[in-house]
């Protein structure tokens, strides 16, 4: 009686990867952070030089490149790896040039339409944790259970500069908090899927509390909607 569809959605560095795969391994299900192939797409545009406003070129890669997103195939704390026409980019993905450019990137219409279908192939399965941005409103609205994860904006950028100092990237947090809020404007206010709380979503804000604490509330929702799924009489 567990949702078999889970979607988590929410801003930046919210928490909604670490929470999501957590999630999925108790529950034995998929992960899938949709915003990986995002970053696919904005990676491999930087790299082959086209403008990130160039929305026609950009949108004819998000249609050609080959992306996959498979169990982690290095030891080296990934969640999983990411390929993109069989190539690494797990980590290349994550950088800050990455972060600075990815929202004008999945704001395209042409390049959410050419991966949602893809997104949503693959959540039609079930017994799947989605991760993204517009997973309860757009790519799986019949979303058994549909969770939005937030936190305030200065925790989110503070979660995002001790990320890349893990990684040996130092950032400086006033660039990092400058760069999460110009983010969480564009996803907010483009005119195709923008961020926001499905209305049969519930709220989780994770400002104040650590993973284990947010991975048990979450847990009690899936618990609580399968209680009540088991207590439903049908006509």
């Amino acid at each position: 009686m567990l949702p078999s569809t889970i979607a988590i959605d929410g801003p930046a560095a919210s928490g909604k990867s670490t929470i999501g795969q957590l999630l999925a391994q108790e529950l034995g299900y998929v992960y899938f952070d949709t915003g990986v192939m995002y970053r696919a797409v904005t990676l491999a545009a930087l790299q082959r030089d086209i403008p990130i406003e160039d929305e026609p070129a950009i949108t004819l890669l998000a249609e050609t490149i080959h992306i996959d997103v498979v169990a982690p195939t290095v030891d080296d704390g990934r969640q999983y790896t990411v390929l993109a026409d069989n190539a690494d980019i797990t980590w290349a993905i994550r950088t800050p040039e990455v972060d600075y450019a990815v929202s004008p990137v999945s704001a395209y219409a042409g390049v959410r339409h050419a991966l949602t279908r893809q997104q949503r192939r693959i959540g039609l399965n079930g017994r799947i944790v989605m991760v993204g941005r517009d997973i309860g409103t757009v790519v799986l609205p019949e979303a058994d259970l549909k969770v939005y994860l937030d936190a305030s904006v200065e925790e989110r950028a503070r979660r995002r500069t001790r990320e890349c100092q893990e990684r040996n990237e130092p950032e400086n947090y006033d660039d990092v908090l400058g760069a999460m809020k110009r983010r969480d404007q564009i996803d907010s206010q483009r005119a195709t899927a923008p961020l926001r709380m499905a209305n049969d979503a519930i709220l989780v804000d994770s400002t104040n509390l650590d993973i284990r604490q947010v991975t048990e509330a979450i847990k009690k929702l899936v618990y609580s909607h399968a209680h009540a799924a088991k207590h439903t009489v049908k006509p």
